[in-house]
């Protein structure tokens, strides 16, 4: 309805367009004035008349003044024979220029037919869009159970991606390399009597790249990539979502050799008979179709099916079966190698700075995806642009980090000069003592400007990637996350609500050491089993499996993990008060302290090894 509306206005408005162009070339420069054929013979009388011009019955009038006149004479006579009748002087008469215009039979027919076509001609071309509106609806009926798959041509150079275009993941390069040499040279793979996987599952967190990578082997094999999103086959139609599952295979196999990509699978292979619907479930039945269609494979049928999943638990195991998802490829995140390489990638049309340091920038983000960094360079360019400047230098760099850490300064942000106080110490506490604790991430920035709901931040980074943690590891980050809470108590006698987050923390990570990782004095064992319920979402039900006492046990060393912490943290900052003074005065005039500034404060080298020998004590004696 939208669209015919649309196109009526269309229509009325090219008509008036073109009428108004007829209007505007058929007006004359001066209006004619309408005159009686008597005042007519008055003027000719008068000598006031230059000339006349017949055109059929309409006479146009000249005067010697070049006024333009107009009047019409009578059907049956001439103009003499009219003017005679007037009892025109015939003298006055001879004077005037008269001239006969033949009139064209187009305006004639013009003139008599048009009035009566023209609206024949708009109620046509009403009826018209009518039609070609209505064709149109039922071509969508028709379509509306094809896939809705986006094609990447291989011929298409420009959007062409290649394992060159993706950094680190080498071992899911490695498998995913088999893929491209069996669409390459599949014979090599039969007359062995080789069966190359028919699906691939890629199971990592967001932003691993695990469509890119689908893509690079699509590339690197010049073969087409059919890429469509699970909760594209479901619609509230019944058995829709099966039809385009078919249409998707079916135009896969036209193009075979071909890669399938079917990213957030769990939209729809997620275990069947968990749900509150039956076995006519939209989903289930789009489900089972995609079954179908992957075991209907023939041997020789050159098509890949590559799905990515960041909830391999959820997935019906029919789906990870052998002959269907049976080769699973697990995209970790990126180590400090790999996220210099993706960063070295995402730089590649960004002017960085010289004095910049890629590798500086790869030590500080631990835990980012491929999709982390990029959007870290692109707000470095965002913030570049925003000061002016033609290069992104290491401090757009290192604030980027913290933007999609924290989130943006929030400088309009007003605080007393108490609460910026407190602020300062509290930060200070948790920097000093991840300084004087050997097992604590060194400390890369402190800052007392607000970002998102934190007040201030102390931005920690390991010096190299860890997969394993050690116990003392956990201690002494209960001791770090406790710092400004202790700070705080030391300094003002009292305590506020900034290290609400903090006690959570150091709570949960003092329960996991207890209940998860064994590192109580409780012994070798977890205690509780989780499990997530699949038809309520992503609702975690824990069960105990553990009795009242065990769990009045578990309180107690969660407990004890605490106290020892808090008691490590007073006597740290107890003892290293003159350092927390300056270094909460720092910060209160300078707000942010990097962390060579911070290391000259406290007396670290630049090796992270401490100068004073008191201090080694002091780590020893908490360690104790």
């Amino acid at each position: 309805m939208k669209n015919l509306l649309k196109n009526i206005t269309m229509l009325l408005l090219v008509f008036l367009f073109i009428s108004g162009i007829f209007i505007l070339y058929s007006s004359p420069e001066k209006k004619p004035q309408d005159i009686s054929l008597s005042a007519l013979v008055t003027q000719i009388n008068n000598g006031e008349i230059k000339s006349i011009s017949v055109s059929g019955d309409e006479l146009s009038i000249t005067k010697t003044d070049g006024n333009l006149e107009k009047t019409t004479k009578e059907k049956e006579a001439g103009i003499t024979e009219t003017l005679r009748n007037y009892n025109v002087d015939t003298s006055k008469l001879d004077q005037v220029n008269i001239e006969v215009k033949k009139e064209s039979s187009m305006s004639f027919w013009l003139g008599a037919i048009l009035p009566f076509l023209l609206p024949f001609i708009l109620i046509s071309a009403f009826i018209w869009f009518m039609l070609k509106q209505a064709q149109r609806g039922n071509n969508q009926a028709m379509s509306f159970g094809t896939s809705r798959a986006r094609m990447v041509d291989p011929k298409d150079k420009k959007n062409r991606v290649t394992f060159k275009d993706v950094a680190g993941a080498k071992e899911a390069k490695e498998e995913l390399y088999e893929i491209v040499e069996f669409l390459k040279t599949p014979k090599k793979f039969i007359d062995l009597g080789a069966k190359i996987p028919k699906g691939a599952l890629l199971l990592g967190s967001p932003g691993t790249g695990k469509t890119l990578i689908s893509r690079a082997v699509a590339g690197e094999a010049n073969v087409p990539f059919f890429n469509i999103s699970g909760s594209e086959f479901v619609e509230m139609f019944v058995g829709v979502g099966a039809s385009r599952v078919r249409d998707l295979f079916k135009q896969a196999k036209k193009s075979a050799p071909a890669i399938v990509f079917i990213d957030e699978i769990d939209a729809v292979g997620r275990h069947r008979g968990s749900g509150l619907g039956g076995g006519h479930d939209e989903r289930e039945q789009t489900l089972n179709q995609i079954l179908v269609e992957m075991d209907g494979f023939d041997t020789n049928t050159n098509v890949i099916v590559i799905a990515a999943t960041n909830r391999p638990d959820v997935l019906d195991p029919a789906l990870l079966r052998p002959g269907r998802f049976d080769r699973r490829v697990v995209m970790d995140l990126p180590d400090i190698e790999e996220r210099l390489s993706i960063l070295k990638i995402h730089a590649k049309n960004k002017p960085i700075a010289k004095e910049a340091d890629l590798k500086v920038i790869a030590q500080r983000t631990p835990g980012f995806s491929g999709a982390d960094l990029s959007n870290l360079l692109n707000e470095a360019a965002i913030l570049s642009a925003r000061r002016a400047k033609k290069e992104l230098t290491m401090a757009e760099l290192t604030e980027s980090i913290e933007k999609v850490i924290l989130g943006p300064e929030r400088k309009s942000r007003r605080i007393d000069e108490e609460e910026k106080k407190i602020v300062a110490y509290h930060e200070a506490g948790h920097a000093l003592i991840a300084a004087n604790l050997k097992n604590a991430d060194p400390v890369q920035k402190v800052s007392i400007i607000s970002r998102g709901n934190a007040g201030g931040y102390t931005f920690s980074a390991p010096t190299k990637d860890r997969s394993l943690h050690k116990r003392g590891y956990f201690i002494d980050e209960l001791s770090v996350l406790l710092g400004g809470y202790v700070s705080e108590k030391l300094t003002f006698g009292d305590i506020t609500t900034g290290a609400s987050n903090d006690l959570e923390r150091a709570t949960a990570m003092a329960r996991n050491l207890v209940t998860r990782y064994g590192m109580s004095d409780l012994g070798p064992r977890t205690f509780g089993h989780k499990e997530e319920m699949v038809f309520l979402g992503k609702d975690i039900h824990e069960e105990r499996n553990y009795s009242e006492e065990t769990a009045r046990q578990i309180d107690a060393q969660v407990s004890k993990f605490i106290a020892d912490a808090y008691d490590v943290a007073t006597r740290l900052l107890t003892e290293n008060k003159s350092v927390l003074d300056k270094l909460s005065g720092v910060l209160l005039e300078k707000e942010t302290i990097e962390q060579s500034e911070f290391n000259e404060i406290v007396g670290i080298k630049k090796d992270n090894t401490e100068i004073p020998s008191e201090k080694t004590e002091q780590t020893e004696q908490a360690e104790k």
